[in-house]
């Protein structure tokens, strides 16, 4: 599998945060903050593609092969992302988005061959950096086993742990696919989901959790920026199960997070940095 010409190709798009996107957001989110200035996580919803229906790969996604390569492997993820928040958003920014695939590297673990793609977002209002971002796509072999529902059981609290639980229902994950204009299937057809790609549920998208995430520890920090944010996929989530949010401080500015899931397993890792990013 040499893909080799697609490192360096880029792609460009630009966008104007609205009042209306934002006020949407909010209401996703569950965000009662009004102001123009908007939560860190909404540039998820700028500088979208607009792929014509009929460009649709049958997962819905558009198919392979523009921008990002024509990897054989049937199965899309967004496995993690890297953020540095380098400006807040406002109404009536008009921003630019420059993507840039840097690696992709094969690799074979316990659930078969997966490829996984690197890719650099660098996001501006007119001539200043706003946000910047490695986001990693992994793209894996058909199932070969069906995943299993998760079995809720009651987790007991810990030590130095503030949690909050959500529950991930359709309506939620529709708005959040709608916000994203993200067709792909998993995320709301239940025959697809679990018929072709082994899923017992539709599954909640990554970055919605993660969204929820710097949502949930944002109004622990008592008005304190989020600086730097990175996630981590570990398992999958299912709509309609319980996710169980919790943060912990670190050392320094730091924050700890995880996303359980309705069995105790982790759903979703992540950190954050609330101090001056400096040159790192």
């Amino acid at each position: 599998m040499e893909f080799d010409e697609w490192i360096g190709r880029t792609h460009e798009a630009e966008d104007v945060l609205t009042a209306g996107l934002l006020a949407r957001y909010r209401a996703t989110i569950g965000c009662n903050q009004q102001s123009a200035t908007a939560p860190p996580g909404i540039h998820w919803c700028l500088c979208l593609p607009d792929t014509p229906i009929d460009e649709l790969g049958a997962d819905g996604h558009p198919r392979k092969g523009g921008f990002l390569p024509p990897v054989p492997f049937p199965r899309r993820m967004w496995a993690s992302s890297r953020v540095k928040f380098l400006r807040p958003l406002s109404v009536g920014d008009r921003v630019h988005r420059r993507s840039t695939i840097k690696s992709l590297t094969p690799k074979t673990g316990a659930s078969g061959n997966m490829v996984f793609l690197e890719v650099e977002h660098v996001t501006r209002v007119n001539e200043t950096v706003a946000v910047e971002e490695i986001q990693t796509l992994v793209y894996r072999d058909v199932a070969t086993t069906a995943a299993v529902l998760p079995v809720e059981s009651e987790l007991a609290s810990r030590d130095g742990v503030e949690r909050d639980t959500i529950v991930p229902t359709a309506p939620l994950l529709f708005r959040y696919s709608a916000l994203t204009f993200n067709t792909h299937r998993i995320h709301y057809d239940s025959d697809y989901a679990q018929s072709e790609e082994g899923y017992p549920r539709p599954v909640v998208q990554g970055p919605l959790m993660a969204s929820l995430l710097l949502h949930f520890a944002s109004k622990r920090l008592n008005g304190a920026r989020i600086r730097k944010f990175a996630f981590r996929g570990k398992s999958p989530a299912y709509c309609g199960q319980p996710l169980l949010l919790e943060f912990r401080p670190d050392e320094g500015q730091g924050m700890a997070l995880e996303i359980l899931g309705p069995d105790g397993n982790v759903v979703m890792t992540g950190s954050l940095l609330t101090a001056d990013l400096g040159a790192g």
